[in-house]
């Protein structure tokens, strides 16, 4: 009686942790989709699943349009470069949040065989006009923000031939996805005519088939580095169609922008190189090339060359006054002697001629 209760208590947490397309506006006009797994009450564009459960293996048939996928009766008109929201809710009636948020939304066109209210998509061919991975720059999912209720969002080729379409929604959930087999896959599908006088189509490189798009082993699939960031993440399956113009591929790979900014950094650090051999050389206090005072040879040239004259020596002998000094300024003790003697006599003359003046004038004063 425990394990009934119990499993009765965590059965509705497992149904409300899937989820489905609830419904679709297209250039703002809403088209509701059927609640799963009960009887059609509305003539809807989108395809009805009879289980909210994800389809697990690449090799699955629901992998298509989802878990027993049945035609829908109605077809929404639509145009190149028209606009849709696709609602994906939690649980079976629409009324709860999506409930994951890790991995990649992707949508898929195919073009239908007569009408796409009869047409039998198992060998559809489809061709890629969308993916959405993480946002740029950070390490959050798209996927994320359809938790809080909003659209996952996609535009019809500006360039798309006009015909009969289906458009295939696809949520894959990673949570799981470290081990093979892991992976979740979530896709709808959506009838549609486009009209238009546009050309674009795919070429058969651009087309896969589902089942047959994948494999479980593939990058974007089997993710063993899931909750390892930076994340890089791969998208499976085929590109963007080359045919259509301004493709939109949402950040594939989130850690590009880190591990680029990760490799400028490093490019940065290593932009310091060691110092080399002479910035070594000119930190040290003495170079070993310049001798030391103590061994720097007498200069054979006077020590004044140039400069102020130096102090009287203190030891004649070790330091001799160079002869072509005796005409500088400083003149020697012998020239001093000659020079007082000149001196002497030029004073005695002076004498003598004042005081044959002081004669002459007496006798002058006499006469008179």
């Amino acid at each position: 009686m425990f394990a009934i209760a119990l499993f009765s208590l965590v059965l509705p947490v497992l149904v409300s942790a899937h989820g489905y397309v609830a419904s679709v506006t297209i250039d703002g006009k809403v088209y509701q989709g059927n609640p799963v797994g009960t009887s059609p009450t509305i003539d809807s564009v989108i395809r009805q699943i009879n289980s909210n459960s994800p389809v697990k293996g690449a090799s699955n048939p629901d992998l298509n349009c989802g878990a027993g996928a049945q035609l829908a009766k109605d077809v929404a008109s639509a145009n190149p470069g028209s606009k849709l929201e696709v609602q994906w809710a939690g649980g079976t009636s629409g009324d709860a949040p999506w409930p994951h948020n890790t991995g990649p939304i992707m949508h898929y066109m195919a073009k239908c065989d007569g009408s796409c209210a009869s047409y039998d998509s198992a060998n559809a061919e489809w061709f890629k006009i969308s993916e959405q991975g993480l946002e740029p720059g950070t390490q959050t999912w798209y996927q994320s923000q359809l938790q809080s209720g909003s659209p996952a969002t996609v535009n019809i080729p500006s360039n798309l031939a006009p015909g009969n379409y289906l458009v295939r929604s696809e949520i894959i959930a990673l949570q799981l996805a470290a081990t093979e087999g892991g992976a979740e896959f979530y896709p709808a599908c959506i009838q549609l005519t486009v009209g238009g006088s546009q050309t674009g189509a795919p070429t058969s490189s651009d087309e896969v088939t589902f089942p047959g798009g994948y494999t479980d082993t593939e990058a974007g699939i089997l993710t063993p580095n899931i909750y390892n960031p930076p994340i890089t993440y791969t998208f499976p399956g085929p590109p963007i169609a080359s045919f259509i113009t301004g493709g939109s591929s949402s950040s594939g790979s989130g850690s590009s922008s880190s591990g680029s900014g990760s490799s400028s950094s490093g490019s940065s650090s290593s932009a310091s190189p060691t110092p080399s051999s002479s910035s070594i050389s000119s930190s040290s206090a003495t170079p070993s090339s310049a001798p030391t005072p103590s061994s720097a040879p007498i200069p054979s040239t006077p020590a004044n060359v140039g400069g102020s004259p130096p102090s009287a020596p203190s030891s004649p002998a070790s330091s001799p006054a160079p002869t072509s000094t005796a005409t500088s300024g400083s003149g020697s003790g012998t020239c001093k002697k000659r020079k007082r003697s000149v001196d002497t006599d030029s004073a005695s003359a002076k004498a003598k001629r004042g005081s044959k003046a002081r004669m002459h004038k007496r006798r002058l004063g006499a006469s008179h």
